[in-house]
Order: C-alpha cells, then sequence, then structure tokens
C-alpha cells in the first residue's frame, strides 16, 4: 500500500504565498510522475501543475508564471510553491502520484483546503 500525506494549505490574503508537500510512503520502489490537482466549490477537479521522473513540468495556463512545482526523489516528496495568489485559486488541492514499481498504480492525497481572501 502507498500512503500519501499532504500539508501547507490554510488561508492567505490575495497576493500572498503558500507552499504544500505531499509525501510518499509504503510500497515504493520507483515513482513516474507527481502532480497537484485542484477542485473549486461546484466546478470540476482540474490538473494544476505535473512533474516527470526527469523533472518536466506542465502548468494549467491560469497558474504559470506564479505556480512551481518541485520534487524530492529521496524522500518521495513533491511541492508545490504558489506565489501571487488569486481568490480564483481557492479549492482543495490533491497531490498525485504514479508509483511505476513495484507495482503500477495513481494515489491521491487526501486534500488541503486553500484559500485566497480578497
Amino acid at each position: 500500500q502507498v500512503q500519501l500525506m499532504e500539508s501547507g494549505g490554510g488561508l492567505v490574503q490575495a497576493g500572498g504565498s503558500l507552499r504544500l508537500s505531499c509525501a510518499a510512503s509504503g510500497s515504493i520502489v520507483s515513482i513516474a510522475g507527481m502532480g497537484w490537482y485542484r477542485q473549486a466549490p461546484g466546478k470540476g477537479r482540474e490538473l494544476v501543475a505535473s512533474i516527470t521522473n526527469e523533472g518536466n513540468t506542465n502548468y494549467e495556463d491560469s497558474v504559470r508564471g506564479r505556480f512551481s512545482i518541485g520534487r524530492d526523489n529521496g524522500k518521495n516528496t513533491v511541492y508545490l510553491q504558489m506565489n501571487s495568489l488569486k481568490p480564483e485559486d481557492t479549492a482543495v488541492y490533491y497531490c498525485t502520484v504514479d508509483v511505476s514499481r513495484p507495482r503500477w498504480g495513481r494515489y491521491w492525497g487526501q486534500g488541503t483546503q486553500v484559500t485566497v481572501s480578497s
């Protein structure tokens, strides 16, 4: 089994910053992709950012230039640095980890609330 532990959400004023972390543990030999999704009230879940095991990154258009995704392979951890936050960034943020070995599987974090006040 694989467990993900998210941290770093909270309440921040517009223009502020937050850093989310997600640590994976359990039956893991290697991890392929890692990412962050978010879901705002009344909306579907959307991909915010992703990073491959080679460090290639991808961002949703509205966060590009403000958010930065990174990973620490030694700690099986993925980060999301969020700067210049806007009220429309308010959502529950979920991390994902694609374990490639010993067995392929996508795992989701429990979600962490990010609230940006205007």
